[in-house]
């Protein structure tokens, strides 16, 4: 029993992971922009979050509703201002971009916060525990993280192939320059697909807060679980990310029963596995 529960609370967690690569997904699928800024993006969601809650003493989960529109909107003045910039046939000059941005963000963070670690009180739901059978129990937050990754993969799924705005954001992935003459207008497409973005960054920030400690140098490590969530499940299928976040939950929670040293190490082991004899992803997008 002590083994399936790990291997349960290692799906629920993959369901983090999996918010936290649904939006890196996104924005290489359409623009297939790599952001290195990504983690750091997450960190400053969770800033935000922080201050909301200070400032207002409202829930960090209804926070949620605050921060998703504020990082939305921060998330389509920065594809217009900066990133709309830079794309272009040499995937350089946006990746540099991203780069100096995650150091910027850092930093700022740093001035501001300072380096002390934060955490986000939820109150009762943190510790409520779901009976499941003798021995075993379901934490109710990291059953709420999980079913709204499913729910907004999920959304996100629907609105790109059920949806017009969907349908301009493939038709502008597959090629520009035709849907330029179609009249789609790629520059705001682009921010549109950034907004959407940062706002699914948003809701995996505020779990985050709130389900551990956080501070401005965490990015790096939270863009590689998104990073390796998204290779495992396969680059361009939504749902394989979510497959790809919960495996990697997995490998965690069995390397850390194996050996606590062992946890982050099962993970990326999975991941280079996959790497080396499934370099398209376990779960591939198929078109046509």
């Amino acid at each position: 029993m002590v083994w399936v529960n790990a291997i349960l609370q290692g799906v629920l967690v993959g369901g983090l992971y999996a918010l936290f690569a649904a939006g890196l997904s996104l924005i290489f699928g359409v623009m297939r922009l790599v952001n290195i800024a990504h983690g750091d993006l997450i960190v400053l969601a969770g800033y935000v979050a922080l201050t909301c809650v200070t400032l207002t003493s409202m829930n960090p989960l209804v926070a949620i509703l605050v921060v998703a529109p504020l990082s939305a909107l921060f998330g389509y003045a920065l594809q217009r201002l900066v990133f709309n910039r830079t794309l272009g046939p040499d995937i350089l000059p946006p990746l540099l971009v991203s780069f100096g941005l995650s150091v910027i963000i850092q930093n700022a963070l740093l001035q501001v916060y300072t380096a002390d670690s934060r955490k986000l009180n939820a109150g009762p739901i943190e510790i409520a525990t779901i009976p499941v059978a003798d021995g075993l129990s379901v934490g109710v937050l990291p059953l709420v993280m999980f079913v709204t990754a499913v729910v907004i993969i999920g959304g996100l799924q629907f609105m790109f192939y059920a949806t017009p705005l969907g349908r301009a954001l493939r038709a502008t992935s597959d090629d520009q320059d035709v849907a330029r003459l179609m009249g789609y207008n790629n520059k705001h497409l682009y921010g549109i697909a950034m907004a959407i973005s940062l706002a699914v960054v948003a809701v995996a920030a505020v779990f985050l807060a709130v389900r551990t400690n956080f501070d401005p140098a965490l990015g790096p490590q939270r863009l590689i679980f998104g990073f390796e969530a998204v290779i495992i499940g396969g680059l361009g299928n939504l749902w394989g990310t979510l497959a790809g976040g919960v495996i990697l939950g997995v490998a965690q929670a069995v390397g850390a029963m194996i050996n606590p040293g062992w946890q982050l190490l099962a993970g990326h082991l999975v991941f280079l596995a996959v790497l080396a004899f499934r370099p398209q992803g376990l779960f591939p997008r198929v078109d046509g």
